[in-house]
């Protein structure tokens, strides 16, 4: 992932279920050009948010060993603007997942006030060329591979202390 727009997973379960945070916060560059003077998150960086959200329990849930691209939005609905000093609670529901790709529904919400949801589709991706060469992960590099690591520890701390 080249622009990563999830500060925290707080939950996640292999094949099932995710839940991250995105803190919107006016150090964002977006949000001094939408607008300049009402600064919003653009609902397509909502709908990149919850992507990555299920995007990563897509590829967790099979191990990351292809890259996981977004295919198709079925539906995306806003029922509000995403304001600086919003935290977004993303959450992603695995419905089906195949070995050619997986179908989730999302939702984002702003201090229990549904905010956005999506029904995103994705393809699972091994990276071979037409003359059979493999290309390398792409979309779970080493920078990503390192920030989910370090969250599979918070997470894994957390449970312990319960």
């Amino acid at each position: 992932m080249r622009w990563l727009l999830i500060d925290k997973f707080i939950e996640i379960q292999k094949g099932k279920y995710a839940k991250a945070i995105k803190n919107i916060t006016l150090g964002e560059d977006h949000l001094h050009d939408h607008f300049p003077t009402f600064p919003i998150m653009p609902n397509s960086l909502i709908i990149e948010s919850l992507a990555q959200t299920a995007g990563v329990l897509a590829g967790y849930s099979k191990d990351f060993k292809q890259n996981v691209i977004l295919s198709k939005i079925n539906k995306a609905i806003f029922y509000r603007m995403a304001l600086p000093g919003d935290q977004l609670i993303l959450e992603a529901r695995m419905v089906d997942l195949r070995d050619e790709g997986a179908w989730l529904e999302t939702t984002a919400t702003v201090d229990g006030e549904i905010l956005a949801e999506a029904s995103l589709m994705f393809v699972h991706w091994q990276g071979e060329l037409p003359s059979g060469k493999r290309l390398v992960n792409f979309v779970f590099n080493e920078r990503f591979m390192s920030f989910f690591r370090s969250n599979l520890a918070q997470l894994s701390a957390e449970e312990k202390k319960k």
